[in-house]
């Protein structure tokens, strides 16, 4: 068996693509790229999905003139491949659509800016102070809360 048999390459390839989606799905905090992340992160496994049925020499099992094939392919997994080709599409369509709606609110698909800019709009509503901690950084040439309360307790 030679290493790089095309069964290898394609299952690589299925890996791979999994890899590349999970790492944009964990990674990015630009909402763009984590859609993108989940489009690789399907394609990879419809092709994980598709490649665990493959048998060579198989073929379609339709039955011609009385002749059964010796060895046929499994229908059931490529029709659920193509039932969740057609379910991904409809997802990047509804996440495409909610990207828009979130650039057009917020002014920006990063997360970070997303989530605080929510945070914000939610304190003003409910007429409360943002949310923040005492274990915050602190600025340049600042104390910081922890060392002031440790000094306090130990004097």
């Amino acid at each position: 068996m030679d290493i790089l048999d095309i069964n290898t390459i394609l299952y690589s390839a299925a890996f791979g693509l999994m890899l590349i989606g999970i790492g944009g799905i964990v990674i990015s905090n630009h909402l763009m790229r984590i859609i993108f992340g989940i489009v690789l992160l399907e394609a990879g496994a419809n092709l994980l999905l598709l490649l665990s049925t493959y048998h060579e020499g198989a073929s379609a099992p339709i039955i011609v003139d009385g002749n059964v094939p010796a060895m046929m392919a499994d229908p059931v997994p490529q029709a659920l491949v193509l039932t969740a080709i057609v379910i991904g599409v409809g997802i990047l369509a509804l996440a495409l659509s909610l990207a828009i709606r979130v650039q057009r609110a917020y002014g920006t698909l990063d997360m970070r800016e997303v989530r605080l800019k929510l945070e914000q709009e939610i304190s003003a509503a409910a007429g409360i102070d943002m949310p923040s901690s005492s274990e915050k950084p602190a600025d340049i040439g600042e104390v910081p809360v922890n060392s002031v309360v440790q000094q306090e307790s130990g004097s």
